[in-house]
């Protein structure tokens, strides 16, 4: 659990972020937003006392650099950064960020090259997507020894047990008939 959720919701559209603004949770993840809409989610957010993971490479019409992360970490105070670039996860730390390294499992090799950058970013917390298979949830927290989210193809709620119980700290879902904890 993070903030006592094991449900993080990923927001990916304003029907999902006025879901959020709306539900109990505390604690969600902005997904495919537009730079020029940050400020005014921003807003919201804080006006809603919500916090957010904001993931750095999905933010349309901003590189997902070092540069843009100081810039999202002053300038909007995020809970964290997610992020599949290292440079970024550093960055990020550097602000004072909780920071989530994305890792995409698609064969062994992919899995052994993302422990070894993951070793040299040391973020706070590594998503293994896609999160519906316990047995690498386990792996990755184990070969790491870093808290583990799961996310990606997540469609009932007994994935969301089975990736729990393979040791991860929440789920990250915008299958909205998941958000509940």
């Amino acid at each position: 659990m993070i903030n006592g959720q094991s449900i993080l919701p990923a927001i990916r559209d304003m029907r999902d972020l006025e879901r959020f603004l709306s539900s109990d949770f505390e604690l969600g993840v902005l997904l495919e937003i537009h730079m020029s809409r940050l400020d005014s989610i921003f807003k919201l957010l804080r006006k809603h006392d919500k916090k957010v993971f904001i993931h750095m490479d999905l933010i349309q019409g901003m590189k997902a650099d070092e540069y843009a992360t100081e810039y999202v970490c002053q300038t909007f105070k995020p809970f964290g950064i997610i992020s599949t670039k290292g440079n970024v996860i550093v960055k990020a730390k550097q602000n004072d960020v909780v920071t989530v390294q994305r890792l995409f499992l698609i064969d062994s090799t992919s899995l052994e090259k993302s422990i070894k950058h993951i070793e040299r970013s040391k973020p706070d917390y590594i998503e293994v997507l896609p999160g519906i298979v316990p047995k690498y949830i386990q792996l990755v927290k184990e070969k790491t020894g870093i808290p583990v989210f799961a996310g990606g193809l997540i469609e009932t709620k007994e994935e969301v047990q089975a990736a729990l119980a393979a040791g991860a700290s929440v789920i990250t879902t915008s299958n909205r008939k998941l958000w509940s904890d």
